[in-house]
């Protein structure tokens, strides 16, 4: 690191402090003609205990008004003291950090918090230019090389690179928030693109709409695109379909399904849950796994056949017992009580929307099988690590808990595998409104995927599996899961709930910052958190393959292009089909 440290000089000062509290500062300005280039979120650096020490703050409010004070210069003859106006400036700052030009041996050192509160009277300099550039770069230096994540530069400072520390950005959970438009999925895609370059990275997109399929295409692709399999996919599927057979769902999960709420289901949850734990026990007992007969439960996901499911509970549904009298019958003890069990699971079953859970392909009744899928998502192998899987075509009655599956099973892999083998991974959620509710919003299947994600987002870090979440409403996703990021990326949040909520997140000294919130620029953002030295607005860069998700020019394609009558016929054909292809 350069010996050179922070220098100001007089024109630097702007004033001096007037006022201090637990967390803030209250500069009264002396300089008027300076304070009018400074900006909401702009460094401030207040003179410390020693001439080697700065407390280094953001500025949160300024305030301009007049004052009447008696102005003894200007007494007349008769002693009249006239009264005048005077302009009169104040800068409210919240305290970061300490910087000090020499601590030691040690120079120029920048450090969170701030030692000492300023004493009144002492000087304030504005950080711009030399010193704004000196600053930032102390914050990239203090970063090994390898763990910087390059987002960006400073909204403040073009010339100055905006960087987080890579680890503690996905270690400890983060979410990217925004309203449609401002650029978040720019922002998932860039840092997707910053992630391939490190040779094993370990990245699951859970793509909703299919908008970062082109990461996967081209002759240099960032990830692997992969993608749910639909009705058309259930004859021959492709090599980036995936299956994600019933067989893997535990007891709640499926229930939520096919369980109606009523009188019978108690007799319906323990009939389905003793038929498919004798079903489990059957398929290990024909392949001799003598070691897990002694330990599995009814959610170990152990393959069976659906149809002898259905046959057990339709056999019970129908049975008739001997009765009191010799060569009499009589219902049987559940006879009746199933038959809207397994309507409900036939009609799952028979909804070819449904078959990449129901209608697998023969290999995913295997036992092994599970052992290929774990690979295929968990491998961080070059050219494989991030994948992208597409969730487009899945029913949205059952995309949480399909996503919740998903996600719990690999989450369970990385659970019991060796600690000493684990390779983190991340799972990017996108658009996690919609899996992720609020509590008090969700249904019965959106609490599975609600059960999952939270146990992940207490619990993963120690398991070496983190969440990026993603969304444009995050007053609409659980509160519990968004508590535990601990880094943020928030760009243009038009709605105020969804402000509130990151407010909420911030310390109330910080609270003001997030104000800017509905005024930043498309591609602008907030940068919070553990991840950053210091919370900053910054310009991200955009990513060299951009995602499907670019804002349609809506007034200038309705004067240039015209509507393709083949393809809104293609459209209604890929309609009917329920298949893209």
């Amino acid at each position: 690191m350069s010996d050179k440290g922070m220098v100001f000089e007089e024109k630097d000062m702007i004033g001096t402090v007037m006022g201090v509290d637990t967390s803030r500062v209250f500069i009264e300005v002396s300089n008027h003609e300076l304070v009018t280039s400074m900006q909401i979120g702009g460094l401030l650096a207040i003179q410390g205990s020693t001439a080697a020490e700065y407390l280094i703050g953001i500025t949160d409010r300024m305030v301009r008004n007049m004052d009447s004070r008696l102005s003894f210069e200007s007494e007349t003859v008769e002693g009249e003291i006239p009264v005048e106006e005077v302009q009169r400036d104040v800068v409210r700052v919240v305290m970061v950090g300490t910087y000090r030009t020499r601590d030691g041996s040690q120079l120029n050192l920048f450090k969170r918090g701030a030692d000492s509160f300023p004493q009144i009277d002492r000087k304030c300099y504005l950080i711009e230019a030399g010193n704004l550039q000196l600053l930032m770069s102390i914050f990239v230096s203090n970063l090994a090389p390898e763990k910087r994540l390059q987002l960006g530069s400073y909204v403040h400072d073009k010339s100055a690179a905006a960087v987080a520390d890579g680890d503690r950005f996905f270690q400890r959970h983060a979410a990217i928030v925004g309203s449609t438009g401002s650029g978040k999925s720019w922002a998932v895609a860039l840092i997707l693109e910053r992630a391939s370059a490190l040779e094993h990275p370990d990245l699951i997109v859970l793509d909703m709409h299919g908008e970062y399929s082109p990461l996967g295409a081209g002759p240099s692709p960032l990830a692997v695109s992969l993608r749910m399999a639909g009705p058309g996919d259930l004859v021959t599927p492709g090599s980036e379909t995936v299956f994600l057979p019933y067989w893997l769902l535990n007891r709640e999960e499926m229930l939520s399904l096919i369980l109606e709420r009523g009188d019978n289901a108690p007799n319906q949850a323990a009939r389905f849950t003793h038929h498919v734990y004798k079903l489990k026990e059957e398929t290990l007992n024909s392949l001799g796994k003598t070691e897990v007969l002694a330990s599995f439960t009814v959610d170990s996901p152990i393959p069976y056949n659906i149809q002898d499911l259905l046959d057990r509970l339709k056999a019970e549904d129908e049975e008739k017992v001997e009765g009191a009298k010799a060569g009499s019958e009589k219902q049987g003890p559940f006879f009746g009580k199933l038959t809207r069990l397994i309507s409900r699971l036939r009609s799952r079953i028979d909804d070819r929307r449904n078959g990449f859970m129901f209608a697998p392909p023969g290999d995913a009744l295997e036992y092994d099988w599970l052992n290929t899928f774990a690979v295929k998502f968990l491998s961080s192998a070059p050219k494989s690590g991030i994948k992208v899987l597409d969730f487009s075509e899945v029913p949205s009655d059952i995309l949480p808990v399909v996503v919740g599956v998903f996600a719990r099973v690999l989450y369970d892999v990385q659970f019991w595998m060796n600690p000493g083998a684990r390779v983190p991974v991340t799972l990017v959620c996108d658009e996690a409104h919609l899996y992720l509710p609020v509590s008090d919003e969700s249904d019965v299947i959106s609490e599975r995927a609600l059960d999952t994600f939270e146990r992940i987002a207490k619990e993963g870090r120690k398991y070496g599996v983190s969440l990026l979440v993603i969304s444009q409403r995050p007053a609409d996703v659980s509160r519990t899961i968004l508590s535990q990021c601990n880094n943020f990326l928030a760009l243009r949040l038009s709605n105020d709930q969804d402000q509130a909520v990151i407010r909420r997140l911030m310390p109330e000294s910080m609270a003001g910052i997030t104000d800017v919130l509905p005024l930043l620029d498309i591609g602008e953002a907030l940068l919070l958190g553990d991840a950053v030295v210091l919370p900053s607005r910054v310009k991200l860069d955009p990513p060299i393959i951009k995602p499907n998700s670019a804002t349609r020019p809506f007034w200038t394609e309705w004067q240039q292009k015209p509507s393709a009558d083949a393809a809104i016929s293609g459209g209604v054909e890929c309609l009917r089909r329920q298949s893209r292809i």
